[in-house]
Protein backbone atom coordinates (compact mmCIF):
# COMPACT_ATOMS: atom_id res chain seq x y z
CA UNK A 1 0.00 0.00 0.00
CA UNK A 2 1.44 3.92 -1.27
CA UNK A 3 1.52 6.18 1.85
CA UNK A 4 3.19 9.42 1.84
CA UNK A 5 4.39 12.43 4.37
CA UNK A 6 4.25 15.78 4.16
CA UNK A 7 5.87 18.14 6.11
CA UNK A 8 4.28 22.10 7.27
CA UNK A 9 7.14 23.52 4.65
CA UNK A 10 5.78 21.46 1.50
CA UNK A 11 8.43 18.64 1.50
CA UNK A 12 6.41 15.50 0.73
CA UNK A 13 7.65 11.82 0.58
CA UNK A 14 6.23 9.17 -0.92
CA UNK A 15 6.60 5.71 0.23
CA UNK A 16 5.08 2.02 1.33
CA UNK A 17 2.91 1.53 3.96
CA UNK A 18 3.86 -1.12 7.04
CA UNK A 19 2.20 -1.22 10.21
CA UNK A 20 -1.47 0.30 10.24
CA UNK A 21 -3.38 2.12 7.95
CA UNK A 22 -4.86 5.80 8.11
CA UNK A 23 -3.57 9.63 9.39
CA UNK A 24 -1.98 11.27 11.86
CA UNK A 25 0.08 14.07 12.76
CA UNK A 26 2.85 14.81 14.42
CA UNK A 27 6.14 16.46 14.91
CA UNK A 28 8.83 14.55 12.50
CA UNK A 29 12.07 14.26 14.05
CA UNK A 30 14.65 11.79 13.89
CA UNK A 31 16.58 8.68 15.75
CA UNK A 32 20.29 8.63 15.28
CA UNK A 33 20.19 4.80 17.08
CA UNK A 34 21.73 1.75 15.21
CA UNK A 35 19.67 -0.58 17.67
CA UNK A 36 16.77 -0.30 19.91
CA UNK A 37 13.77 0.40 18.00
CA UNK A 38 11.21 -1.33 20.45
CA UNK A 39 12.37 0.61 23.29
CA UNK A 40 12.26 3.95 21.32
CA UNK A 41 8.76 3.14 20.12
CA UNK A 42 7.23 2.53 23.82
CA UNK A 43 9.04 5.40 25.23
CA UNK A 44 6.71 7.66 26.10
CA UNK A 45 8.89 10.60 25.22
CA UNK A 46 8.02 10.43 21.99
CA UNK A 47 4.44 11.14 22.37
CA UNK A 48 3.28 13.48 19.52
CA UNK A 49 5.53 12.16 17.80
CA UNK A 50 6.67 11.01 14.04
CA UNK A 51 10.14 9.21 14.38
CA UNK A 52 12.48 8.48 11.56
CA UNK A 53 14.94 5.90 11.93
CA UNK A 54 18.59 6.70 10.72
CA UNK A 55 20.11 3.31 10.39
CA UNK A 56 18.69 2.07 6.89
CA UNK A 57 17.41 -1.66 7.92
CA UNK A 58 14.92 -1.71 11.12
CA UNK A 59 12.73 -4.85 12.16
CA UNK A 60 15.39 -7.29 11.25
CA UNK A 61 15.79 -8.40 15.37
CA UNK A 62 11.97 -8.28 15.51
CA UNK A 63 10.20 -7.59 18.73
CA UNK A 64 9.84 -9.60 22.23
CA UNK A 65 7.45 -8.46 24.89
CA UNK A 66 11.05 -8.24 27.44
CA UNK A 67 11.99 -5.24 25.70
CA UNK A 68 9.24 -2.58 26.09
CA UNK A 69 9.70 0.44 28.00
CA UNK A 70 6.09 0.92 28.69
CA UNK A 71 2.33 -0.63 28.24
CA UNK A 72 2.08 0.57 24.57
CA UNK A 73 4.04 2.13 21.73
CA UNK A 74 3.49 5.89 22.17
CA UNK A 75 4.58 7.64 19.15
CA UNK A 76 1.97 8.71 16.45
CA UNK A 77 4.43 7.45 13.41
CA UNK A 78 7.16 5.52 12.68
CA UNK A 79 9.37 5.91 9.65
CA UNK A 80 12.72 3.57 8.27
CA UNK A 81 14.30 3.49 4.77
CA UNK A 82 14.09 -0.32 4.41
CA UNK A 83 11.54 -2.58 6.72
CA UNK A 84 13.14 -6.28 7.34
CA UNK A 85 9.59 -8.95 6.92
CA UNK A 86 11.81 -11.81 8.71
CA UNK A 87 13.08 -11.07 11.67
CA UNK A 88 15.83 -13.28 13.15
CA UNK A 89 16.55 -13.66 16.47
CA UNK A 90 16.77 -16.48 19.48
CA UNK A 91 14.22 -13.52 21.76
CA UNK A 92 11.55 -12.55 18.82
CA UNK A 93 8.21 -13.08 18.93
CA UNK A 94 6.36 -11.16 16.14
CA UNK A 95 7.39 -8.97 13.29
CA UNK A 96 7.57 -4.78 14.05
CA UNK A 97 5.09 -5.11 11.29
CA UNK A 98 2.81 -7.29 12.93
CA UNK A 99 3.57 -5.02 16.46
CA UNK A 100 2.57 -1.73 15.17
CA UNK A 101 -0.36 -3.17 13.33
CA UNK A 102 -1.60 -4.58 16.76
CA UNK A 103 -1.07 -1.05 18.69
CA UNK A 104 -2.80 1.07 15.78
CA UNK A 105 0.84 2.13 14.63
CA UNK A 106 0.96 3.92 10.98
CA UNK A 107 4.91 3.14 9.50
CA UNK A 108 6.25 4.39 6.34
CA UNK A 109 9.11 2.48 4.46
CA UNK A 110 11.33 2.80 1.26
CA UNK A 111 12.11 7.04 1.16
CA UNK A 112 15.19 8.22 1.45
CA UNK A 113 15.66 8.80 5.17
CA UNK A 114 19.08 10.51 4.33
CA UNK A 115 17.26 13.31 2.86
CA UNK A 116 14.22 13.42 5.57
CA UNK A 117 16.78 14.01 7.99
CA UNK A 118 19.52 16.31 5.96
CA UNK A 119 16.10 18.30 5.45
CA UNK A 120 15.27 18.54 9.12
CA UNK A 121 18.96 19.22 10.13
CA UNK A 122 18.57 22.32 7.98
CA UNK A 123 14.75 23.63 8.58
CA UNK A 124 14.29 21.97 11.79
CA UNK A 125 11.37 19.62 12.72
CA UNK A 126 8.13 20.64 12.57
CA UNK A 127 4.82 19.58 12.36
CA UNK A 128 4.16 16.60 9.45
CA UNK A 129 1.08 14.58 8.25
CA UNK A 130 1.39 10.55 7.88
CA UNK A 131 -1.12 8.96 5.66
CA UNK A 132 -2.42 5.80 3.16
CA UNK A 133 -6.34 7.55 2.85
CA UNK A 134 -5.08 10.71 0.66
CA UNK A 135 -1.91 11.17 -1.12
CA UNK A 136 -2.94 14.53 -2.96
CA UNK A 137 -0.01 16.78 -1.96
CA UNK A 138 -1.69 19.87 -2.01
CA UNK A 139 -4.51 18.55 0.31
CA UNK A 140 -1.94 16.86 2.73
CA UNK A 141 0.52 19.96 3.18
CA UNK A 142 -2.59 21.94 4.04
CA UNK A 143 -3.05 19.82 6.93
CA UNK A 144 -0.03 19.58 8.09
CA UNK A 145 0.32 23.40 8.37
CA UNK A 146 -3.27 23.51 10.40
CA UNK A 147 -1.98 20.44 12.55
CA UNK A 148 -1.11 22.08 16.18
CA UNK A 149 2.61 22.69 17.26
CA UNK A 150 3.91 20.59 20.02
CA UNK A 151 5.21 23.84 21.58
CA UNK A 152 2.47 25.10 24.67
CA UNK A 153 0.99 22.14 25.11
CA UNK A 154 0.44 19.50 27.59
CA UNK A 155 1.58 16.16 26.67
CA UNK A 156 2.59 14.68 29.99
CA UNK A 157 -0.79 13.71 31.05
CA UNK A 158 -2.11 12.04 27.86
CA UNK A 159 0.86 9.35 29.06
CA UNK A 160 0.89 9.41 33.33
CA UNK A 161 -0.61 6.69 34.93
CA UNK A 162 -3.77 7.11 36.24
CA UNK A 163 -3.31 5.96 39.80
CA UNK A 164 -0.46 5.30 41.90
CA UNK A 165 1.45 1.83 42.16
CA UNK A 166 4.32 0.14 43.12
CA UNK A 167 7.58 -1.95 40.85
CA UNK A 168 9.57 -4.43 42.01
CA UNK A 169 11.35 -5.70 38.78
CA UNK A 170 15.09 -5.35 38.61
CA UNK A 171 17.28 -5.04 35.75
CA UNK A 172 17.45 -7.96 32.76
CA UNK A 173 20.59 -10.33 32.53
CA UNK A 174 20.79 -13.37 30.00
CA UNK A 175 20.39 -16.43 32.05
CA UNK A 176 17.42 -15.07 34.48
CA UNK A 177 15.23 -12.36 32.98
CA UNK A 178 14.56 -9.40 35.34
CA UNK A 179 14.72 -10.12 38.39
CA UNK A 180 13.30 -9.13 41.94
CA UNK A 181 13.80 -6.51 44.41
CA UNK A 182 15.36 -7.01 48.30
CA UNK A 183 12.20 -8.18 50.40
CA UNK A 184 13.85 -4.69 52.89
CA UNK A 185 14.68 -2.29 50.83
CA UNK A 186 16.98 0.54 52.15
CA UNK A 187 15.13 3.26 50.50
CA UNK A 188 11.42 4.58 49.68
CA UNK A 189 11.51 6.40 46.44
CA UNK A 190 8.41 8.46 45.21
CA UNK A 191 8.58 8.52 41.11
CA UNK A 192 6.83 11.25 40.07
CA UNK A 193 5.55 9.68 36.39
CA UNK A 194 5.79 12.41 33.14
CA UNK A 195 5.76 9.70 30.97
CA UNK A 196 8.34 7.21 32.53
CA UNK A 197 10.90 4.70 31.32
CA UNK A 198 10.43 1.18 32.98
CA UNK A 199 14.39 0.68 32.52
CA UNK A 200 14.33 3.78 35.19
CA UNK A 201 12.08 1.69 37.47
CA UNK A 202 14.40 -1.35 37.31
CA UNK A 203 17.82 0.61 37.85
CA UNK A 204 16.22 2.25 41.36
CA UNK A 205 14.87 -1.23 42.41
CA UNK A 206 18.48 -2.58 41.51
CA UNK A 207 20.02 -0.65 43.91
CA UNK A 208 17.92 -0.77 46.62
CA UNK A 209 14.89 0.94 46.54
CA UNK A 210 11.66 0.27 46.84
CA UNK A 211 9.20 2.86 44.36
CA UNK A 212 6.17 3.97 44.43
CA UNK A 213 4.75 5.28 40.85
CA UNK A 214 2.52 8.64 41.27
CA UNK A 215 0.44 10.30 38.32
CA UNK A 216 2.32 13.46 37.25
CA UNK A 217 -0.27 16.10 39.40
CA UNK A 218 -0.15 14.33 42.45
CA UNK A 219 0.55 17.35 45.16
CA UNK A 220 4.04 17.82 46.90
CA UNK A 221 1.49 17.39 50.13
CA UNK A 222 1.00 13.75 49.00
CA UNK A 223 3.92 12.42 48.22
CA UNK A 224 5.44 13.72 51.56
CA UNK A 225 3.10 12.20 53.32
CA UNK A 226 4.00 8.70 51.77
CA UNK A 227 7.45 9.41 53.74
CA UNK A 228 9.84 9.39 50.89
CA UNK A 229 13.33 8.84 50.78
CA UNK A 230 14.07 10.59 47.92
CA UNK A 231 11.64 11.86 44.77
CA UNK A 232 12.28 10.78 41.20
CA UNK A 233 11.08 13.25 38.56
CA UNK A 234 10.87 11.18 35.29
CA UNK A 235 11.43 11.93 31.60
CA UNK A 236 8.57 13.01 29.39
CA UNK A 237 7.37 14.00 26.06
CA UNK A 238 6.98 17.64 25.17
CA UNK A 239 7.42 20.97 26.09
CA UNK A 240 8.06 21.89 29.99
CA UNK A 241 6.86 24.68 30.23
CA UNK A 242 3.13 24.36 30.14
CA UNK A 243 3.69 21.77 33.08
CA UNK A 244 2.85 24.42 35.78
CA UNK A 245 1.68 21.65 38.49
CA UNK A 246 4.90 19.57 38.05
CA UNK A 247 6.83 23.10 38.53
CA UNK A 248 4.86 23.92 41.89
CA UNK A 249 5.38 20.66 43.47
CA UNK A 250 8.92 20.97 42.60
CA UNK A 251 9.67 24.14 44.35
CA UNK A 252 7.25 22.75 47.26
CA UNK A 253 9.58 19.20 47.53
CA UNK A 254 13.02 21.49 47.07
CA UNK A 255 15.05 20.79 50.20
CA UNK A 256 12.69 18.64 51.80
CA UNK A 257 13.33 15.64 50.48
CA UNK A 258 16.00 14.61 48.35
CA UNK A 259 15.43 15.16 44.13
CA UNK A 260 16.60 13.24 40.87
CA UNK A 261 15.58 14.41 37.39
CA UNK A 262 16.13 12.90 33.92
CA UNK A 263 15.03 14.74 30.87
CA UNK A 264 11.74 16.19 31.12
CA UNK A 265 12.17 15.94 34.84
CA UNK A 266 15.46 17.77 34.35
CA UNK A 267 13.69 20.56 32.33
CA UNK A 268 11.29 20.48 35.38
CA UNK A 269 13.37 20.75 37.95
CA UNK A 270 15.10 23.74 36.47
CA UNK A 271 12.06 25.73 35.90
CA UNK A 272 11.40 25.31 39.49
CA UNK A 273 14.55 27.05 40.00
CA UNK A 274 13.78 29.95 37.98
CA UNK A 275 15.43 28.62 35.07
CA UNK A 276 13.70 28.90 31.51
CA UNK A 277 14.08 26.22 28.16
CA UNK A 278 14.24 26.55 24.44
CA UNK A 279 13.10 24.77 21.57
CA UNK A 280 16.31 23.27 19.57
CA UNK A 281 16.41 23.09 15.94
CA UNK A 282 16.30 19.42 15.70
CA UNK A 283 16.50 18.14 19.47
CA UNK A 284 18.72 15.22 20.74
CA UNK A 285 17.75 11.77 19.99
CA UNK A 286 19.86 8.62 19.72
CA UNK A 287 22.56 6.66 21.44
CA UNK A 288 25.97 8.39 21.00
CA UNK A 289 25.62 12.23 22.02
CA UNK A 290 29.26 13.15 23.98
CA UNK A 291 28.94 14.88 27.51
CA UNK A 292 31.24 16.45 29.25
CA UNK A 293 31.45 16.15 33.26
CA UNK A 294 32.86 18.73 35.26
CA UNK A 295 35.78 21.09 33.97
CA UNK A 296 37.96 18.37 33.57
CA UNK A 297 38.08 15.47 30.36
CA UNK A 298 35.39 13.09 31.71
CA UNK A 299 32.87 12.01 28.76
CA UNK A 300 30.40 10.02 28.69
CA UNK A 301 28.35 9.18 25.53
CA UNK A 302 24.98 8.98 26.12
CA UNK A 303 20.99 8.07 25.15
CA UNK A 304 18.92 11.34 24.70
CA UNK A 305 15.99 11.81 23.58
CA UNK A 306 14.58 15.84 23.94
CA UNK A 307 13.46 18.83 21.79
CA UNK A 308 13.53 21.23 24.41
CA UNK A 309 16.65 22.52 26.54
CA UNK A 310 17.84 24.73 29.43
CA UNK A 311 19.03 27.93 29.00
CA UNK A 312 21.90 28.74 30.87
CA UNK A 313 21.73 32.52 31.16
CA UNK A 314 18.00 32.28 33.17
CA UNK A 315 19.39 29.62 35.93
CA UNK A 316 19.56 31.16 39.30
CA UNK A 317 22.69 31.84 40.95
CA UNK A 318 21.77 28.13 43.36
CA UNK A 319 22.00 25.63 40.26
CA UNK A 320 25.49 24.55 39.12
CA UNK A 321 25.72 23.58 35.63
CA UNK A 322 27.81 20.20 35.94
CA UNK A 323 27.30 18.49 32.38
CA UNK A 324 27.51 20.13 29.36
CA UNK A 325 26.86 18.56 25.47
CA UNK A 326 30.08 18.42 23.44
CA UNK A 327 27.86 19.13 20.44
CA UNK A 328 26.28 22.21 20.72
CA UNK A 329 27.23 23.43 24.67
CA UNK A 330 23.67 22.79 25.53
CA UNK A 331 22.78 22.09 29.69
CA UNK A 332 22.83 18.26 30.69
CA UNK A 333 23.11 18.63 34.23
CA UNK A 334 23.12 20.65 37.36
CA UNK A 335 23.16 20.21 40.89
CA UNK A 336 21.21 22.67 43.73
CA UNK A 337 24.68 24.28 45.85
CA UNK A 338 22.69 24.14 49.03
CA UNK A 339 19.66 21.60 48.57
CA UNK A 340 19.65 17.82 47.47
CA UNK A 341 18.73 17.96 44.09
CA UNK A 342 20.55 17.47 40.93
CA UNK A 343 19.12 16.19 37.23
CA UNK A 344 20.64 14.97 34.26
CA UNK A 345 19.34 15.82 30.31
CA UNK A 346 20.10 12.39 29.57
CA UNK A 347 19.28 9.16 30.04
CA UNK A 348 21.58 6.90 32.30
CA UNK A 349 19.30 3.98 32.16
CA UNK A 350 20.19 3.99 28.62
CA UNK A 351 17.88 1.34 26.80
CA UNK A 352 18.35 1.61 23.91
CA UNK A 353 21.86 3.08 24.40
CA UNK A 354 25.69 3.01 26.39
CA UNK A 355 25.83 2.34 30.59
CA UNK A 356 28.25 5.49 30.68
CA UNK A 357 26.08 7.41 32.93
CA UNK A 358 25.14 4.14 35.12
CA UNK A 359 26.65 5.56 38.07
CA UNK A 360 23.95 8.11 38.41
CA UNK A 361 21.60 5.80 40.09
CA UNK A 362 24.75 5.88 43.02
CA UNK A 363 24.71 9.46 43.60
CA UNK A 364 21.06 9.38 43.61
CA UNK A 365 21.58 6.56 46.42
CA UNK A 366 24.47 8.63 47.82
CA UNK A 367 22.14 11.54 48.52
CA UNK A 368 19.61 9.92 49.78
CA UNK A 369 21.75 8.55 52.51
CA UNK A 370 23.62 11.74 53.53
CA UNK A 371 20.07 13.17 53.92
CA UNK A 372 18.90 10.13 56.26
CA UNK A 373 22.55 11.16 58.29
CA UNK A 374 24.57 8.69 56.87
CA UNK A 375 22.61 5.71 58.08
Amino acid sequence: MKAALALADGRVFHGRAFGSTGEITGEVVFNTSMSGYQEILTDPSYCGEIVTMTYPQIGNYGVNREDVESSRPHLSGFIIKELCEFPSNWRSEMSLDAYLKEHDIIGLSGIDTRALVRHIRDKGAQTGILSTLNLDVDTLVAKAKAAPSIVGRDLVKEVTCEKAYTWDESTWDIENGYGKGAKKAQFKVVAYDFGIKRNILRNLVSKGCSVTVVPATTPAEEVLAMGPDGVFLSNGPGDPEPITYAQENIRKLLGKVPLFGICLGHQLLSIALGGKTYKLKFGHRGGNQPVRRGEGHNVEITSQNHGFAVDPVTLQDDALITHINLNDNTVEGLHHKTAPAFSVQYHPEASPGPHDANYLFGEFIKMMKNFKGGC
